[in-house]
């Protein structure tokens, strides 16, 4: 069911919304009439998250209450489904569930509003918090059996890159899990330099599970352009933090010997999106910080933390912007690749996505976005379109 029409893209771009208990169903008129506007943030962080904002008023004859507050599909645990339509080919946003609601009322005829927030499906995995033992397992078996648990939420097996092959013996240490799921696959994820991550594909109620290192190798996404005249699709704003990037120093004791050996990192391990490190613009500014949570580990093990630690602060680079939806025809998507032009051999070249908020109303579609990188200058002599 079509809920709006987008000013920003003449050739068809509408919104689609899904509602339901478990299993989400197109919204019934009465819904997508009040529909005023929705905005849809998603990110590389722990929670992607969405808003729609109804316009509500008193029905019946003594007008005693807002008719939508009393519709179970508007409340707490309700799934929700944002899919947005380009031209004939539809791409879901987000899948999530409700997880509040704000009611603002207003003398106005017309002008009170209810909002309903709420995260995607990542939240189902941060409602109870256990205590759970995993003797002898190794990570990526610990991951498996967590996602499992959540196959109802995904519909399509996750995808488990494994970073660490060695079991420790019982004896010697026995991960141990006492909060939330999705807390605990964050800290895993944390620990050895990976990233844990749900998001939709095509198909409504369908969500890929991904754990593992950071994938920066697939092809970029559609080109942003500035500073370029009748092709320019963006606006963006650069920012370089000499705060950020860090090289890690520490030392971890031998448990056979009892002898510290130290333990330094270098440079990060990712793949370079940029000319010039931060080890090159900074050289005598750049920070060295102290190894965290490596006690009672292993010499491996502390190492692939600090990388991790190292990894986690090398985008020095953030740069700032919104689309121009008519231009760019497509979905900005996180997690990814996208090449910058026209903003000069310094700014030019790849970034990563690091997050992107859709907001859409009757007449409207925007995307803003926040790209990373580690450092300056483009890769590339010529920016792949």
């Amino acid at each position: 069911m079509d809920v709006m029409s987008s000013a920003a893209s003449l050739l068809g771009t509408r919104l689609t919304l899904w509602l339901g208990p478990t299993i989400a169903v197109p919204a019934p008129a009465l819904i997508v009439e009040a529909l005023s506007h929705v905005e849809v943030t998603l990110s590389d962080g722990p929670r992607d998250g969405f808003q729609l904002v109804f316009t509500v008023g008193r029905t019946g004859v003594l007008a005693l209450d807002y008719a939508l507050l009393s519709n179970p599909l508007l409340r707490p645990s309700t799934r929700v489904v944002v899919q947005v339509w380009l031209g004939v080919f539809p791409q879901v946003l987000i899948d999530g569930f409700i997880m509040d609601t704000h009611l603002e009322p207003s003398e106005q005829p017309g002008a009170s509003t209810l909002t309903v927030i709420g995260e995607d499906v990542r939240v189902m995995m941060d409602i109870r918090q256990t205590a759970l033992n995993y003797p002898g397992e190794s990570v990526a078996s610990i991951v498996e059996q967590t996602l499992l648990t959540y196959s109802m939420y995904l519909g399509t097996q996750p995808i488990i890159i494994p970073v660490d092959p060695s079991i420790a013996p019982p004896t010697e240490q026995i991960p141990t899990k006492s909060d939330t799921d999705l807390s605990y696959l964050l800290q895993l994820a944390h620990d050895y330099g990976c990233v844990f991550y749900v998001e939709p594909t095509a198909a409504p109620m369908v969500n890929l599970a991904y754990w593992g290192p950071l994938n920066l190798t697939p092809p970029p996404q559609t080109v942003l352009s500035v500073n370029m005249g009748p092709e320019t699709n963006a606006k963006i704003n650069f920012r370089y933090d000499s705060r950020k990037p860090a090289l890690v120093v520490g030392a971890v004791i031998d448990e056979t010997t009892g002898v510290p050996i130290p333990l330094a990192t270098l440079a990060p391990t990712l793949p370079p999106l940029a000319a010039l490190p931060p080890l090159a613009l900074q050289p005598q500014t750049l920070r060295m910080v102290a190894a965290e949570d490596v006690g009672g580990l292993s010499f491996p093990q502390a190492l692939l933390r600090a990388q991790a630690q190292t990894n986690n602060a090398s985008h020095a680079v953030l740069a700032t912007g919104e689309l121009d939806m008519l231009r760019y025809g497509t979905i900005l998507r996180p997690r990814r690749l996208v090449s910058v032009r026209g903003a000069g051999y310094m700014h030019d070249g790849f970034y990563y996505v690091k997050s992107v908020t859709h907001s859409i109303g009757k007449g409207e579609y925007r995307q803003s976005f926040t790209l990373t990188r580690e450092g300056l200058g483009s890769l590339t002599p010529v920016v792949p379109t």
